[in-house]
């Protein structure tokens, strides 16, 4: 019959989830107006009230000043929100939040788009800065 160890381990995952930093580089290309986009299609939390898992796909966009978010130290700060209670509205604009003031982006923009649970479907979109205007034809 096979033991089973008492004492939980730590997986190297939840390891580097509980020690990363949202971390920059400096902007490459800082003469010109770009957009970063990036969507983060398996977000989740836990409702403040209830404790049931909340499932999201954020999409963030912006317009980088001196320097640029990393993609990896991204993933790692928006993996730390899985097992938090925190209304979307919470986390949304915490999010925003925390990226502007590593940051410092000409323009940023967050969309949570939230999985429907009980038949509700909620969008929160949180704006940072002025927009400046590409002529981007995609």
């Amino acid at each position: 019959m096979c033991e089973k160890n008492t004492k939980e381990e730590i997986m190297y995952g939840e390891r580097e989830i509980a020690s990363g930093n949202l971390i920059c580089f400096p902007n490459p290309n800082i003469g010109r107006d770009y957009e970063i986009s990036i969507d983060f299609p398996e977000f989740t939390c836990k409702c403040p009230f209830s404790g049931y898992p909340d499932f999201a796909t954020l999409r963030i966009v912006y317009q980088p000043n001196k320097k640029v978010i990393e993609l990896k130290a991204i993933k790692l700060y928006l993996n730390s929100f899985r097992d938090m209670k925190i209304s979307h509205e919470e986390v949304s604009n915490k999010v925003i939040d925390d990226f502007v003031e590593v940051s410092d982006p000409k323009w940023m923009q967050l969309e949570a788009d939230f999985n429907p649970r009980g038949n509700v479907h909620t969008i929160i979109r949180v704006c940072h800065g002025k927009r400046n205007d590409l002529d981007l034809i995609i």
